[in-house]
């Protein structure tokens, strides 16, 4: 399937450029994308397990080493909200949000939220 709104480009590790997103959550998100109905920033990807200055210091790698967490700006409180219900509804895992961006996962254990 073709992703309507991004390229794999916009998820390459800013650290080692490398980018093993899953297919599956790049896919999920372009649905989260549409239902929200406003533009996508994307602050962070894929983030290298091994390169990456935060993973490296990981025991052991997060979602964003995964290949299936993606940190979107947020630039005000509705569409934050939205994000984050509209997130939850369509079946997100992890939710963490922050002043300026929200943190999405589909991580396979308890569903979790979490404030920065």
């Amino acid at each position: 399937m073709a992703l309507k709104y991004f390229t794999r480009e916009e998820f390459s590790c800013q650290e080692s450029g490398t980018n093993n997103m899953e297919m599956e959550f790049l896919e999920k998100l372009d649905e989260l994308r549409a239902y929200c109905g406003f533009p996508f920033v994307i602050t962070s990807g894929y983030r290298h397990p091994t390169l990456h200055s935060i993973e490296r210091k990981k025991e052991v790698p997060g979602t964003h080493a995964q290949g299936i967490a993606a940190d979107i700006k947020i630039t005000n409180a509705a569409d934050r909200l939205k994000l984050v219900n509209s997130a939850l509804k369509l079946g997100f895992t992890g939710v963490g949000i922050a002043k300026d961006f929200v943190h999405v996962d589909t991580r396979g254990t308890t569903p979790v939220m979490w404030v920065y």
